[in-house]
Formats: structure tokens, sequence, C-alpha cells
């Protein structure tokens, strides 16, 4: 399959797609790693995914490259991802010798538990945010023990190949780690039903990952999802209406809106809505699009032309506001701001491009009301300077990540996943070994 820079349309790479048969040997060949693997003392796997983590940072630029190159990202970006991807594998070799089991006071004798690896785990990849959310799934589940093979999406293998490469290099034991370019119907759809493959960790939309819980059920694979959103940005009247109105493009627009985090429905207090619009829209015509790689651009191309039609699809009749764009080759969408009924399918459905939706409300309850109608819960932002009422909403909006006075959604540190239809347990963390993890239980008669 040719790889296309977005940015350009230029051909990167003719790169093979595994076939079902590729993905039955790969699956061999992690079955017979994963027995040597396992067995390796957690501090050796340890200083392992510690050397794989400074050879990341030793590449760091040409990973960076390679991610602008093959999904358009801006420099700034693809360097925060490189380095993401670094101090994730740092963050994971300190868990194989703390990935503790308990000891429970039961009757008649002792009672242990242990953390033991799955086996082999497919890590099904996305094309927004290819290196990053591959090491998510990989890091832990390296750390506990078991074998990978990664399926990247097949606009954005690049970044992936050249990681599995690095590992390797570490000293990471052939067929731990393993990288099969390939199609979702294809090798993807082999991945997720292959009787050998004990688990599925998969970011993509809502509409596959319901296709690979039904697939899964054949042989009651483990899963781990990250699907779609459709976010709600909350400001009330008392927030710093500036700042809101200043940060909320960004929540919106970074990776060119392919970001199932996506704050793009902004809920406004009826109040100060006619006072934000203009401070919104403003804030939307400034942000800067083009040339990946200059320094000054803060938002790139969309991934493909078939893309950006679906994204324009969403955009009828005049926007509120639109910023401007490159024109010829490239995948290129402005940024763009709506004012629709909330009815209107921009409004209710996941865009995945650089188009954010404003509606007003009137108070605390109707807010929570607007921003849990919808199928999905995976993030979510508040603006107030209220505390009691940012505590009141986050436990009430139905999502899984929320900030307030603030647009994070991931941090490495702490649990990632959705609510409702935006996903099926939690990323990241120090929890994440549990979902790479079966827990053994083991008493010991003393009578």
């Amino acid at each position: 399959m040719k790889i296309v820079n977005p940015a350009t349309e230029d051909v990167l790479a003719d790169v093979e797609m595994a076939d079902a048969a590729e993905v039955d040997r790969a699956v061999e060949r992690a079955r017979r790693a994963f027995a040597a693997w396992r067995g390796v003392a957690p501090g050796d796997r340890a200083r392992l995914l510690r050397r794989f983590a400074v050879l990341v940072d030793e590449h760091a630029d040409e990973l960076a490259r390679l991610e602008i190159a093959n999904a358009g990202h801006t420099v700034g970006n693809a360097r925060w991802e490189a380095g993401n991807v670094r101090d994730v594998l740092h963050f994971y070799a300190g868990a194989p010798e703390r990935h503790h089991g308990l000891q429970i006071p039961v009757p008649g004798g002792v009672d242990v538990t242990f953390a033991e690896p799955l086996g082999v785990v497919g890590v099904i990849v996305p094309w927004n945010f290819p290196m990053v959310i591959m090491m998510w799934g990989v890091a832990p589940a390296l750390a506990a023990g078991n074998a990978v093979i990664v399926k990247p999406a097949e606009q954005t293998p690049l970044t992936a190949l050249r990681l599995a490469e690095l590992a390797l290099e570490a000293g990471l034991p052939e067929g731990v780690l393993q990288v099969l370019p390939g199609e979702g119907e294809v090798a993807g759809a082999r991945l997720v039903g292959h009787p050998g493959v004990r688990k599925i960790a998969f970011t993509g939309s809502t509409e596959v990952g319901k296709q690979i819980m039904a697939a899964a059920a054949g042989t009651v694979k483990r899963l781990t999802l990250e699907l779609g959103g459709k976010s709600a940005n909350i400001v009330f009247a008392d927030a710093d209406l500036e700042k809101a109105a200043a940060t909320a493009p960004y929540a919106v627009f970074d990776n060119a809106g392919q970001d199932c985090c996506a704050r793009s429905r902004v809920l406004v207090q009826r109040e100060v809505y006619d006072e934000f619009l203009p401070l919104l829209a403003r804030a939307v015509q400034g942000v800067k699009v083009g040339d990946p790689l200059d320094e000054a651009t803060e938002m790139g191309p969309l991934i493909s032309a078939e893309h950006r039609e679906r994204v324009a699809s969403f955009v009828t009749g005049t926007p509120y506001a639109q910023g401007n764009c490159p024109r010829g080759r490239g995948f290129w969408f402005p940024p763009t701001m709506l004012t629709p009924d909330p009815r209107d399918p921009a409004f209710t459905e996941e865009i995945f491009g650089p188009v954010v939706s404003v509606a007003p409300f009137d108070d605390e309850a109707h807010a929570i009301a607007i921003a849990n109608d919808t199928e999905y819960g995976l993030s979510g932002s508040i603006w107030t300077r209220d505390v009691g009422r940012a505590l009141r909403v986050a436990r009430a909006v139905e999502a899984g990540n929320l900030s307030v006075n603030s647009h994070s959604s991931v941090r490495y540190w702490t649990p990632f996943g959705g609510f409702k239809q935006s996903g099926l347990g939690r990323e990241l963390g120090p929890d994440a070994l549990a979902a790479f993890s079966e827990t053994k239980n083991v008493f010991i008669a003393t009578d």
C-alpha cells in the first residue's frame, strides 16, 4: 500500500500489507517468545524497557519527522509525541518490580494471589496518534510479561515499524514485539478472531469497536476499547471568558480535530452567550494552519481526501466564523465555527475534524442535560470560578476524563477511558497493568 504525506500528497513508501496467513505466523512467533519473556526476571525486564526508552529518546527527532510526514502532525506536536513515547516506556519500566500480588487472611491456611501475564496481546492502533497510542498499549503489556502484536492503521505504519526496530536494538527478544501493517478487514479481523490471541486493545471508531466486541465473543477475549467522543466544553457566566474563548479552539482543532477527546460542543451560559461568540470567533480565525514543518503552524492537514469530504459534509450553510488554510496539494480544511440547532448532525455526531459547534444553556441542570445527551462519554471541560459548581458538574457529566478550567485529557500517570459508547476499560496510570494480567489465587493449607 502506498503511504502518502497528507500535507503534500507525495508518496512516502510502499508498505506490504499482511494477510491472514502472516498474522497466524506472527501469533505463533509471539507464543514462542512469550514462553521465555514471561520468565525474564522483573528487574531484567525493567532494564530492557528502560533501554528501549533511551533509544526512543536518542531517535526522537527521527520519530517526530516520520510522524510529521506520515500523519501530518505539526512539528511541535510530533516532538511532544516522541517524548511521550519515551516517558510512557520509562513509567512502565518501573512496573515489573512492583506488580505485586496479595496475601489474604483466611482460616486454615495461607492465601496468596499472583498477577499472571495473559499471553499474546493484539494492539490495534488508529491513524490519528499512531506512535503514542501504540505505546499506551505496548508498554504496560510488555511490563506485565506479555508478547505483543501491533496492527497499525493502514495509512500510518511508519513510526510503528521504526519503534519495533528500536525494541530489537534495545535487546527485547525476537517475537516479543511485532508490528504487522495490514488492512483492518484482513489482518485486524484475523488478530481479533485468532484463538491464540488473549486480548485486544483497540482504539478507533465506536462502529468498529462494536464489531470487535462481537468477534471477540467467540474466544471470550479480554478487551480494552477506546472509542469515539463528542465532548462538551461548558462555559459558565462566572468563568474567565477571555481565557475560555482563547483556549477553546485548541481543545477542538489539535491534530486538525482528529482527536476523540475534542471538545467539539461548546456550551455557553445564555447570559454571556452573545459576549462569548465574537471572542471565540476571533480565536478560531487566529489559528495558524499550514506547513507542519513550520514552527509557527498550529494545525496541519486532515489524513486523506476521503476524510476531508466527510468533514465538509457536516458544514451546511454559512459558518458563523471560519479561518484560513492552504490551497492546492494536501488535505486541508479551515477551522470552522458553527451555531447549529442542537439536533443538527454537526452538534450530535463525531465529525473528527476542525469544526466546533456552539449552543447556549440556561442553568447548571440544563448544561448537564445537554452535555449528557449523547451516546458518547469520553472527555470534557468545565469553566467556572465556583469550586462547588465545578465539582457538582464534574460528578454529573457522564464522561471518563474531565478538566476544570483546562482542556487536559490524557496524562500517563492517570487512568484514561470513556463512559457509555466511548469505550470499555481504562488505559494508562498505575492500574493499566491489571488490564494485561490475570489474577491467580492460590490457597495453601496449613492444618
